[in-house]
């Protein structure tokens, strides 16, 4: 459950980085394009999936330790995002394999 927490707090926070308007768009991804276009809906949906991963890490866990855990994740996976992004280290397939490795060991540990 960890992982898919840090899944929703990463596609969150990552919606919520690039409707800045001080970030640098390299227009080369067609998420990144759609992102500016809608930057009023992007925010709705980059909000909504943070507070839906606070809330599932809520009933998951207790009131202090949830909100601790989702704050300690928030604050790695940001820093991650804010380093990574301008290198363009951060790519789809990426994600999706460290997405997929991180459900496979939660599952069969």
């Amino acid at each position: 459950m960890i992982s898919i927490v840090s899944f929703l707090i990463f596609i969150g926070f990552y919606a919520l980085y690039y409707t800045s308007k001080k970030t640098y768009v390299s227009y080369d991804k067609g998420f990144e394009q759609w992102i500016k276009k809608n930057t009023r809906s992007t925010k709705y949906f980059g909000f909504l999936l943070l507070l839906s991963a606070f809330f599932v890490l809520l009933l998951e866990q207790a009131i202090g330790s949830g909100t601790l855990i989702y704050f300690i994740l928030l604050m790695t996976i940001g820093s991650l995002i804010i380093i990574l992004s301008p290198l363009k280290i951060i790519k789809p397939s990426f994600v999706f394999i460290l997405f997929a490795m991180a459900t496979f060991i939660e599952c069969y540990n």
